[in-house]
């Protein structure tokens, strides 16, 4: 992200101020995400993308169109409310549906909830239940009207949080009156990679060959050079339409990939968005009959992996003199480097190999405006002495409660010990 702004006041008035008025997005919009991948003179590929998955006449078609798109409104008070969690990996994410006597406009309105956890790895069959706890509100861009999407997080029958439940402990860091004061914001960059169903390859690959080599596929623009831009433009309005802090897209390095950046968000709520924007991506990939991938090398060789950067500033970085809270705090992250690189995502080491724009996964670095350090400062923060630093290390499939979280623990919370202290300063040749 290029720089970190204020929230804006639109998104801190809450949910019951967003896009009131806003329609929904109903089946025929999603028509610009079939994707026509064969040229002349190309390789087929042997993906054919469609929003229906089923073949059928026309008229089926029209008839489940028109009962998706019923507004349901002028009969009922009732709701639809869209339960959804992280599963057992830690990445997959999981939703079921009720109804809700009235429209809400607080998680604290909302019932607790169960799911059988045997069937998603977190829970034995012969104990099977796991508690839903809403926690977030999102508009839901699918059913409009004042349906909702609901982010919860998972509990035992006795209230304590599951293993997979990292929201709570991110919830206690920024709880912390220390952190509370600082007003932790954060923009974070999430990469992902749109997969050709059938071969699992990217779209816009040749199945079972390569496309040209990397260069014209960043922010580029033409029929061969960006590969799912129906995709990304769809998920652009659907998480605005639900509420959600989004503040760009744009195409990536490796072609058949994309990006989105959240925030500013402040505390816990960076990750319930992009926890939600993930959820919505997964249901319009869905619908288009394409594979999302979070996978940080998708495709081996000399392709970029993706990555999850994560623009990360507190109230101190922000005033005059942050310059300094800055390297203070990638002093403390230096020194927690092994800590954080077990937490920020699952094969990141085939990512992080010093190539494509990364450091490497054994060494901490940081610079100005260098893209493979670990941390990288902006030019504009350097000439201002204040602002912002971006950790480069998570990987697309991290855990954002986790990360942000532990940023702000290292920076705010942890105190090394004054030999670490010392080592690490003659080492990074920091004046702190």
């Amino acid at each position: 992200m290029a720089k970190i702004l204020a929230p804006s006041a639109q998104w801190q008035m809450g949910i019951s101020k967003r896009l009131a008025d806003a329609s929904p997005l109903t089946t025929k919009m999603w028509g610009s995400l079939v994707l026509k991948q064969t040229k002349k003179g190309a390789v087929k590929s042997s993906a054919k993308f469609g929003v229906f998955a089923v073949k059928s006449d026309n008229s089926t078609i029209n008839r489940l169109e028109q009962m998706l798109n019923l507004d349901v409104t002028p009969y009922t008070d009732k709701i639809i409310a869209e339960y959804i969690w992280i599963g057992g990996t830690g990445i997959d994410v999981r939703s079921k549906s009720r109804t809700i006597s009235k429209p809400v406009e607080h998680p604290s309105e909302l019932p607790k909830w169960n799911y059988d956890g045997s069937s998603t790895g977190q829970a034995p069959g012969e104990d099977s239940e796991v508690i839903l706890y809403p926690q977030a509100i999102f508009k839901d861009p699918f059913r409009g009207g004042n349906n909702i999407l609901v982010i919860c997080d998972t509990y035992t029958p006795a209230g304590e949080p599951i293993p997979t439940n990292k929201r709570y402990r991110a919830a206690q860091i920024f709880s912390d009156p220390k952190v509370t004061a600082e007003i932790p914001w954060y923009g974070i960059e999430q990469e992902y990679t749109l997969l050709q169903t059938n071969v699992k390859w990217p779209v816009g690959w040749p199945a079972g060959g390569y496309p040209g080599p990397q260069g014209p596929y960043y922010c580029g623009v033409g029929a061969d050079k960006s590969f799912g831009r129906g995709i990304s433009d769809a998920h652009y309005k659907a998480c605005l339409y639900a509420g959600i802090n989004i503040s760009g897209t744009n195409g990536e390095v490796m072609p058949g990939q994309w990006e989105f950046q959240v925030g500013p968000s402040v505390g816990i709520e960076a990750g319930d968005h992009i926890w939600c924007a993930r959820y919505l991506l997964e249901r319009i990939t869905e619908q288009a009959g394409v594979v999302l991938s979070l996978d940080p090398k998708p495709i081996e060789g000399d392709w970029n992996g993706a990555g999850c950067h994560t623009n990360y500033s507190t109230k101190s970085m922000r005033e005059e003199g942050g310059f300094e809270v800055i390297k203070k705090a990638i002093f403390n992250l230096s020194l927690r480097h092994k800590e954080h690189i077990s937490a920020y995502g699952e094969g990141n080491e085939r990512r992080l190999t010093g190539k494509h724009e990364t450091a490497s996964i054994d060494t901490f670095s940081w610079g100005v405006a260098n893209r493979g350090c670990s941390i990288r400062v902006g030019r504009d923060t350097e000439k201002e002495g204040k602002g912002y630093l971006e950790d480069r290390r998570p990987a697309s499939n991290m855990d954002p409660y986790v990360v942000t979280s532990l940023l702000a623990e290292t920076t705010i919370l942890w105190e090394p010990t004054l030999e670490a202290e010392a080592l690490a300063a003659q080492k990074l040749s920091l004046k702190v």
